[in-house]
């Protein structure tokens, strides 16, 4: 099961039929889940990226089956780095 909760809204876009995220937390049962699951996290996240074009994504591996994929000034608009907890 895949599970993504809401860690901040963007102050500067009002709400409207869709909520914009700053981040996305996201714990996984299965191996399988993973692919798909941060796949479409950095697909919702881009749609946000793509709006004031001034930072890229980081996804954050916290452990195994936990990740965080949060739109990140230190990666450059249009990249997605990759991240490991320490």
């Amino acid at each position: 099961m895949t599970t993504a909760t809401l860690e901040r809204r963007l102050a500067e876009f009002p709400a409207v039929e869709t909520a914009e995220f700053r981040s996305i937390d996201l714990e996984f049962s299965t191996a399988d889940e993973v692919h798909a699951g941060l796949d479409t996290a950095v697909a919702t996240l881009i749609e946000t990226a793509a709006k004031d074009a001034a930072c890229g994504i980081l996804v954050t591996r916290l452990h195994p089956g936990r990740y965080t994929v949060a739109l990140d000034e230190s990666v450059p608009f249009g990249e997605t780095y990759e991240n490991i907890a320490a």
